[in-house]
């Protein structure tokens, strides 16, 4: 199958998507805030962490930020993404950056030597895989795992329904029109709508069922699995790695 992901190594396009759309996602800040929350209740300690695909890094910063002792890795192919992580984040030493397309199952090299992770977080980056390929990726997060780790994957989801999809599309309208009064734009509704059904990264899109992702980490063997938000298209689940000790 040929790969539709590629389009976000476009530098117009990955600057495009910061500027305008990962500001307006809605409820962005409680997303965060919950992540920290569980990742909190989850682990006792927050030593190592992955931001999987992270963009401009902006889940390993609000990690970085509630735990600035941790060291974090953020990978990514898109090289604007990793600049603007890069720039988001200033000098923190504590923050390693690589460009590498995981994809490609050979980009668990590329992490293999920081040991294994308390913490791996992914945002809205798995689902431009293919669905054979999401279950590999969850396999390959799973062995990256420290036994008692934490996995959170913020992703959008498939739709059950068209109707529901409709209704998914014209509240992140919503939520980006008011993203862009804040940042004074001067965009109309209207204008918005049409960048949003015509973008052109939505090609790139291979959307799951979140029942069923979330029945490919149970099949892997991680724990306490669940949903823990949903937003019509926009949901936060995971699980956990057992511990040794683990019945």
């Amino acid at each position: 199958m040929t790969r539709t992901d590629t389009a976000w190594q476009n530098a117009e396009l990955a600057q495009t998507f910061l500027e305008g759309v990962r500001g307006g996602i809605p409820l962005a800040a409680e997303q965060i805030n919950l992540i920290l929350k569980i990742i909190n209740l989850a682990l006792p300690k927050v030593e190592t962490f992955l931001d999987l695909g992270c963009g401009d890094g902006v889940l390993g910063r609000a990690i970085l930020a509630k735990y600035p002792t941790a060291k974090g890795v953020f990978l990514d192919f898109s090289e604007t993404m990793l600049a603007a992580a890069k720039s988001k984040l200033g000098n923190n030493q504590n923050a390693e950056f690589i460009s590498q397309d995981f994809g490609v199952k050979d980009w668990v090299k590329a992490v293999k030597n920081q040991g294994e992770f308390d913490l791996i977080v992914s945002g809205f980056a798995i689902h431009h895989q293919t669905d054979e390929r999401k279950k590999e990726i969850y396999q390959e997060i799973f062995s990256l795992l420290k036994p008692g780790g934490l996995f959170l994957n913020l992703e959008h989801i498939l739709s059950p329904s068209q109707w529901i999809e409709t209704a998914f599309s014209e509240v992140f309208i919503d939520s980006l029109y008011e993203f862009h009064q804040r940042n004074q734009s001067g965009k109309s509704r209207e204008e918005i709508a049409q960048e949003f059904y015509h973008r052109p990264d939505k090609v790139a899109n291979i959307l799951a069922p979140l029942e069923v992702q979330c029945d490919w980490l149970k099949e892997i063997g991680f724990i306490n699995v669940d949903c823990y938000f949903k937003v019509l298209e926009i949901a936060l689940f995971g699980g956990m790695k057992a511990t040794q000790l683990s019945i």
